[in-house]
């Protein structure tokens, strides 16, 4: 079967590509060649790695055409994502020996060490809308540490996932270690019924939970980077409210606000919300919607079509309970799946807005009392990934942050992450880690070793 490739600015068929036929047989190749992996020392592991980082950025221009192609990602984001890469292998190649190296926790007339070893085949269904970065995330560390991956990368980033691959063949990565498998969801549940040695899934709670059920029959590690829906509280405590709102917006809009730690509500202190949305509204305004292949584009199409109607559908609900529009608020009439990045006021927690992922460039903006009512309104939410405060108040942040039931929180800036941290989620926004020593040591086994002396 083929599989059309769109791309979303001109709604153009890019590619025609076969979907995987025989799941069951690259898995097979997979779990032969596995062993061999594991023994490999791993100074040469790495070194494979090191070469797949560097060919990243001799093969950059062709590899962000290709992803703004079928992502609609501005050219200008994809070479901050290919960038962004880079320095999150630079973070596993310097500390992926320490965290995987045996430790010795006793010496005496006993021995006791633990040694980590690979999980073994992992399987990895990964995301369109960061596909370098979501994946690498996944299958470097879980190729450092010696398993073998079954990628599958969306099907609206497959031209991505498989240059993916042929980077890893020019790297030396030996055959069968890294294998793509083509195709839609149903190569995915294919994919589940195969007994993996780990099933790590980023994309919707919905996927998500169906991946769950699925899964807990091989009792292996299932991780599930999930959904948000991300707050972030603006207190009266502020030197400069213009730049926090353009820090905001972009946090918002950045990369159609199709990310998963895209800001995507707004309390604002009744004392700064005037000043705030002035400034906020201004700089939404004033992002270019277009061509992602122009420099000065910041709002590209949306990946895919279906969001709009979500977009569409979240707008109309809100109208209807009294939200206004600021600014946007409709399709981009024409070719491609662009929307007008849009502000609404007026919101409160009885519109979907306010409570379900947009993942699209729409925002509410509310109001609030205090930072108690901020709060109050921040914990209303099924999702726990990331929450933000922008405050010169250090102790006023404290009172917020560590209260936010969520993987991580932002004092002063949104919409980060970093290799040297953790990244996860609570509630519907997943389970486990990848990033930081917890994102390296998701790939392996611990063995407990009891050595005694000769008797």
């Amino acid at each position: 079967m083929l599989i059309n490739v769109i791309n979303p600015a001109t709604e153009m068929v890019v590619a025609e590509l076969p979907s995987t036929q025989d799941p069951s047989a690259l898995y097979h190749k997979l779990r032969t060649r596995q062993p061999d992996w594991a023994l490999t020392p791993l100074p040469e592991r790495l070194a494979i790695v090191e070469k797949f980082y560097h060919l990243l950025d001799s093969e950059k221009e062709a590899l962000a055409l290709t992803l703004t192609h079928e992502t609609g990602k501005p050219l200008w984001q994809a070479f901050n994502e290919l960038k962004g890469a880079r320095e999150r292998i630079e973070f596993f190649l310097e500390k992926s020996a320490a965290y995987l190296a045996e430790e010795t926790v006793f010496d005496g007339e006993w021995t006791e060490k633990i040694v980590y070893e690979p999980l073994g085949v992992i399987g990895n269904i990964s995301a369109w809308n960061y596909p370098y970065l979501v994946g690498l995330n996944v299958f470097v560390p879980a190729l450092i540490a010696g398993n073998a991956v079954a990628y599958k990368p969306s099907e609206f980033a497959l031209m991505t996932g498989l240059k993916i691959k042929e980077l890893w063949d020019k790297a030396g990565l030996p055959e069968g270690i890294f294998e793509v498998f083509v195709g839609d969801k149903e190569i995915g549940k294919k994919i589940l019924n195969l007994p993996l040695d780990g099933f790590y899934f980023t994309g919707s709670y919905q996927t998500g939970k169906f991946i769950h059920e699925q899964t807990a029959q091989y009792l292996v590690p299932t991780q599930l980077e999930l959904g948000g829906k991300d707050p972030i509280y603006v207190s009266q405590y502020n030197n400069d409210i213009q730049k926090v709102a353009e820090a905001v917006a972009d946090g918002a809009f950045y990369n159609n606000g199709q990310s998963c730690c895209a800001v995507e509500r707004i309390y604002v202190h009744k004392d700064v919300y005037d000043e705030f949305l002035e400034s906020f509204v201004e700089t939404v305004r004033n992002f270019r919607v277009g061509n992602p292949m122009l420099e000065d584009t910041y709002i590209g199409p949306l990946t895919r079509e279906a969001q709009l109607d979500v977009m569409e559908s979240q707008l109309a609900d809100a109208i209807r309970k009294g939200a206004k529009i600021q600014c946007g608020g409709q399709r981009v009439k024409g070719k491609g799946y662009f929307f007008e990045p849009t502000v609404l006021t007026n919101v409160n927690h009885e519109m979907l807005l306010m409570k379900e992922e947009t993942f699209g460039p729409m925002i509410g903006v509310q109001s609030v009392e205090s930072k108690d009512e901020a709060l109050k309104l921040m914990q209303d939410t099924v999702y726990g990934l990331t929450a933000g405060v922008y405050t010169n108040d250090q102790q006023e942040a404290e009172d917020v942050l560590k209260h936010i039931n969520c993987g991580s929180v932002y004092l002063n800036c949104c919409d980060r992450v970093n290799a040297r941290l953790p990244w996860s989620g609570r509630g519907h926004s997943g389970l486990g880690y990848t990033l930081s020593h917890l994102g390296i040591r998701a790939f392996v086994q611990p063995k407990a070793y009891h050595l005694k002396s000769p008797l």
